[in-house]
């Protein structure tokens, strides 16, 4: 943002929102939490100031210009991010920030879109736009054309002043984290869950994140793996929190109780069951999976069926209708992909026939069930779950 002249009172970010403005009454509300959530997230780039001006929020972070500008990209909720000058609110001002911010460019046509929020200013926004458009013509010999310009500078006159920019950076969209509720997402380690995590974060979910470890019979690498993707799913919401549920135990209770090829669906019907009362205890009012439709023999819509009769929770499966190859570049676009490739063993193939059942009827995994004391077996998982509070390039540390 260096380059954005000498001439400016200060600079700032401007993110510019989505659907919230078709909130109604309640987009006060949205405005709250984008706000609460972008002082969470750039907590760190203090001192921090924040101006909301229609649907703009101004955001100022003095000495951390470069910063702000690439982390806003990944505050949910924004669809546009705008680095600007932020200059006096005159004419004379907006003039020579229009001429600082197109100096160097390469082009030849330019056009000057301004727009006035502020209806007081005695200029209005075609005038502001002819005004400032022929000292561009005098000082810099740009040609006009307003239909396919080869550069575009906005002005936006505000209450206290004009915001100046040329730059139209795509957000993320979405809705605030914490405006649809609380989730507690599965996070098995692989590809997908990280993926759907995010998916529900851009739907407005704040998520929480619990892993089932395979030990005593698997080693740490599952854990570090599901702590590097918190870590990395962090930065969109901040505040993040992993639980570990040490599960091999119970895996092998499963299994002497005669499982066989009912292993890895009763394995998930009690993961489930776990995470479903974890989540009462956080407050969340449901549970997220990486599930897609017909990939392994468990996600067969019969199979998910049958898991999700263990709990008296929605189970949200943002990905159902994706394939591999659509996950896997979304997982590379958020930065989760290389930590879920790494190795790790899966606590899923613990005690696991190799006989896969597309369609297990839900009475005998009841009666496979009722061998195991589940209430009890239930909250000794819980009890013995540790916190984890990831943070992005932070190693693991309990809570």
């Amino acid at each position: 943002m260096s380059r954005m002249g000498v001439r400016a009172t200060r600079q700032c970010v401007l993110l510019k929102v989505g659907e919230m403005i078709l909130r109604g009454r309640n987009r006060g509300w949205f405005y709250q939490a984008l706000q609460r959530n972008v002082r969470r997230q750039l907590r760190d780039l203090a001192p921090l100031e924040l101006r909301r001006r229609g649907g703009v929020l101004a955001v100022f972070a003095p000495g951390h210009e470069q910063q702000l500008l690439e982390r806003a990209r990944d505050v949910l909720g924004v669809v546009l991010i705008h680095p600007a000058l932020v200059v006096d609110k005159t004419p004379a001002a907006a003039t020579r920030a229009a001429v600082d911010l197109l100096r160097g460019k390469e082009g030849a046509t330019f056009a000057i879109r301004a727009r006035r929020r502020d209806k007081h200013f005695p200029l209005t926004s075609q005038e502001l736009a002819v005004v400032t458009g022929q000292a561009v013509v005098d000082e810099l010999g740009l040609g006009v054309d307003l239909g396919n310009p080869d550069l575009e500078l906005y002005l936006e006159v505000d209450r206290d002043e004009i915001f100046a920019f040329t730059d139209r950076i795509p957000g993320r969209g979405g809705l605030p984290v914490g405006t649809s509720g609380r989730a507690l997402v599965l996070l098995s380690g692989g590809i997908d869950s990280p993926v759907a995590a995010y998916r529900m974060m851009k739907r407005g979910l704040r998520c929480e994140f619990v892993h089932f470890c395979g030990r005593p019979f698997t080693g740490p690498e599952s854990i570090y793996k599901s702590y590097a993707q918190a870590a990395a799913l962090d930065r969109f919401q901040a505040g993040s929190r992993l639980h570990i549920v040490t599960f091999g135990k119970a895996q092998r209770q499963l299994a002497a109780a005669g499982a066989g090829r009912l292993q890895v669906m009763a394995q998930r019907r009690l993961m489930v069951r776990v995470a479903a009362e974890l989540a009462r205890r956080e407050q969340a009012e449901a549970l997220v999976t990486g599930d897609s439709l017909g990939q392994v023999a468990s996600q067969t819509l019969h199979n998910m069926r049958v898991v999700d009769e263990a709990s008296d929770l929605p189970v949200l499966r943002p990905l159902l209708g994706w394939d591999k190859a659509e996950i896997m570049r979304e997982a590379q676009e958020i930065g989760t992909y290389d930590i879920s490739i790494l190795p790790a063993e899966d606590c899923c193939t613990l005690f696991a026939s190799p006989l896969a059942d597309t369609r297990v009827h839900p009475s005998r995994l009841a009666e496979l069930e009722s061998r195991v004391e589940l209430p009890q077996l239930i909250e000794e998982l819980l009890a013995g779950a540790e916190l984890f509070r990831p943070k992005r390039d932070e190693q693991p540390a309990a809570a």
